[in-house]
């Protein structure tokens, strides 16, 4: 693949290069990898911040109350009577 840089940024991109000993691929890979993250960071934010408005708008239960449904029903599917 090739890439077209602007020649300012492909100069302090070489310097940063050999200043850490370096390759300008290694570089870049880092710094695309970084964005990446970056960015499914952003998206994992957003997702949660939509999940969060849909509780509310929905009315969701307190924390307590959902946590204590998913037990009874765990309890009334897995529960063996041997008392």
């Amino acid at each position: 693949m090739t890439v077209d840089l602007a020649p300012e940024l492909y100069r302090a991109v070489k310097v940063e290069a050999a200043r850490s000993d370096r390759s300008v691929r290694d570089i870049v890979d880092a710094a695309l990898e970084a964005w990446l993250e970056a960015e499914e960071s952003l998206e994992d934010v957003a997702s949660a911040a939509e999940a969060l408005a849909e509780y509310r708008r929905d009315g969701g239960i307190p924390a307590e109350e959902a946590f204590a449904s998913l037990a009874a029903e765990t309890h009334a599917t897995y529960a063996t009577d041997e008392a």
